[in-house]
């Protein structure tokens, strides 16, 4: 007697279950701080007590600081206002005697009268304003016959000859100065120049 066998349909693998979400515990959901012991309350007090120090101290010296800048400021317009006032003050006999230079032309009888000696007062009070200027640190640039130096001098035209070397200053037109180390205006030069070869 043959057996019959029935073949069993073939089913997919069931899928597995979503997991359901752990749902906390009321005493796992929410941490309970312990309150503070007063050791603790003790350092966060000094703590802050420290904070404010430091900050006050910030506030002070940022007020010194801005208090010294105004201080140096004043002092140095200060200080420049005196050393004017100072200059200004021995200049002033200065302009009183080319005042008296003056009067003196306009009021001789006689065009050719005392003419040298309004030159002798001439010379004189420019050499009392030069022994001032000399004293507060000026020097005058005195450029003739020296090789032409562009720190010092400026070119304003050059001259062809053969009594100085190419490069040299053959005339001073302006004096230059100096105050200290500082240049304050070059001196005006002509300078020499090669002269040109003339055609055979």
């Amino acid at each position: 007697m043959k057996k019959t066998v029935t073949a069993m349909p073939k089913t997919e693998p069931a899928e597995p279950a979503e997991a359901a979400p752990a749902v906390a515990s009321p005493t796992e959901a929410v941490a309970v701080v312990p309150p503070p012991t007063p050791e603790q309350l003790e350092e966060l007090r000094n703590r802050a007590a420290k904070a404010d120090e430091y900050w006050d101290r910030l506030l002070r010296t940022t007020a010194d600081l801005e208090n010294f800048k105004k201080r140096a400021a004043r002092e140095r317009l200060e200080a420049g206002q005196s050393a004017t006032f100072t200059l200004l003050q021995r200049l002033l006999p200065v302009l009183d005697h080319l005042e008296m230079a003056q009067s003196a032309a306009q009021t001789t009888s006689a065009p050719t009268a005392n003419i040298e000696s309004l030159q002798a007062g001439i010379a004189l009070i420019q050499q009392q304003l030069k022994s001032i200027l000399a004293e507060t640190g000026l020097e005058e640039i005195d450029a003739s016959g020296k090789p032409f130096d562009p720190m010092l001098h400026e070119a304003v035209s050059q001259m062809e000859t053969a009594d100085a070397p190419e490069g040299r200053v053959v005339q001073q037109l302006r004096k230059g100065y100096k105050l200290r180390d500082r240049l304050l205006r070059p001196a005006a030069v002509v300078v020499a120049k090669k002269p040109a070869e003339k055609p055979a």
